[in-house]
């Protein structure tokens, strides 16, 4: 499945795998050609089942090393030798044949197996350049900001990629944190690099705490400059602009403040309930109008509420049947009780793959804050996290041994009335 949410992937290629790992299927080629091997001595002289052997190599080079492969090739000759000595037929044309064929054929499928592990090798080096790529462009979001609480998750749509057109950024200012989500029309490296261009445009304004519509003016402006570099000709960046959202979260004030334009509504999260913060009016998209004229919207935001930004990849995405991802009616059964940013997006990717069946169509993102007290408190008076575990281990006082399931949306809906 290709929903990354920042999860791991394997480090290696897949086939790539060694002994010790699959200790268990290199018996399957081994016992193989010990079965053909006993089964062709025991056989009438007529009977000849020899050339069955070179199933085991071609079988080892499914799941295994070049080197295993060879290994394995080695012993089903070695065992084709040893039926030809019980037979007393080494030298026989027939024998003789069936040596020759097994060797080129191991031999051949040492040499693809080979190059299959190259290639693996290669995709592995652009997948560690592409998550560079990404860890610059799109930098992770700290656990904690002021007295935010943040957790966040990406995906890009394609199979293999790890960044896309989708963004998210937070900057830490004197009196709060501003954030910012968007959705970059289009895909491939023209939308990665418009991403970058409203990002670094971010980073560099947010933290001289204009007012929302001059950031956002200030945002329009570089990004037309930048859609007009001789780089952007052609069809597709005459026609390019991004959805966004920018939000202002003041330190000592239980209120936000959301210029939107052209992107998915946020949701707030407030005891027990799922709230749109849709705008009165969205702005038009950046890069489409310079001068917008755009004005905030403000929403509350109390101790305890959480925001959730997202983008179309997370409520465009569809079941087996076409239907739409209900995001806001599907986190109403869980925020009766309340969860870390962490936990509530392991839970909203759970419950999106068994949606769509464990596949996406667009990128997606998703982004998750929680204010957790007003002001600058101290230390000791900010409320301790809620202890956590890792995802899918049992609490302590489990008795070793004991199977559980890994949780999802339906545990945290509320009993029945």
């Amino acid at each position: 499945m290709k929903w990354q949410w920042s999860r791991p992937r394997a480090d290696r290629d897949e086939t790539d795998w060694s002994w010790q790992t699959n200790r268990g299927l290199v018996a399957v080629p081994i016992a193989l050609i010990v079965v053909i091997t006993v089964a062709d001595v025991l056989a009438p002289q007529e009977v000849h089942l020899g050339p069955l052997l070179v199933v085991a190599p071609a079988l080892t080079a499914s799941f295994g090393s070049s080197r295993l492969t060879a290994l394995v090739g080695l012993l089903a000759t070695g065992a084709l030798f040893t039926i030809s000595a019980v037979r007393n037929s080494i030298f026989t044309s027939n024998h003789e044949s069936q040596l020759v064929a097994l060797i080129v054929i191991s031999a051949f499928t040492v040499f693809f197996c080979r190059l299959r592990e190259k290639h693996g090798a290669e995709l592995r080096q652009v997948r560690s350049v592409a998550e560079a790529a990404q860890q610059v462009v799109l930098q992770p979001l700290p656990e904690r900001i002021g007295p935010l609480s943040v957790a966040f998750r990406y995906e890009a749509a394609a199979d293999q990629a790890r960044i896309g057109g989708d963004l998210y950024a937070a900057v830490r200012t004197a009196h709060g944190t501003r954030l910012l989500i968007g959705d970059v029309r289009g895909k491939g490296l023209t939308a990665v690099d418009d991403a970058d261009l409203l990002l670094g445009a971010f980073r560099s304004a947010a933290h001289r705490e204009l007012p929302l519509p001059a950031l956002h003016t200030e945002l329009e402006a570089i990004v037309a400059w930048g859609l007009t570099q001789p780089n952007r000709h052609g069809p597709e960046a005459a026609e390019s602009f991004i959805t966004a959202a920018l939000i202002d979260i003041p330190d000592d004030e239980p209120r936000i403040s959301i210029l939107n334009s052209g992107h998915p509504a946020p949701l707030r999260l407030h005891r027990g309930g799922v709230t749109t913060l849709s705008p009165r009016q969205f702005a038009p998209p950046i890069g489409v109008l310079q001068d917008s004229g755009a004005a905030p919207d403000v929403f509350p935001f109390e101790p305890g509420d959480t925001l959730l930004l997202y983008t179309d990849g997370v409520t465009e995405a569809r079941d087996d049947t076409g239907r739409f991802y209900p995001l806001a009616d599907r986190l109403g059964g869980i925020v009766h009780t309340e969860v870390h940013p962490v936990d509530l997006l392991a839970l909203l990717r759970e419950d999106l793959l068994d949606h769509t069946s464990g596949t996406l169509d667009d990128d997606a993102a998703v982004v998750a804050v929680r204010r957790d007290y007003l002001g600058d408190r101290p230390t000791a008076e900010r409320p301790a996290p809620s202890p956590r575990r890792p995802h899918g281990q049992p609490p302590a006082h489990t008795p070793p041994g004991t199977r559980t399931r890994r949780p999802t949306l339906a545990d945290h809906r509320p009993p029945p009335v």
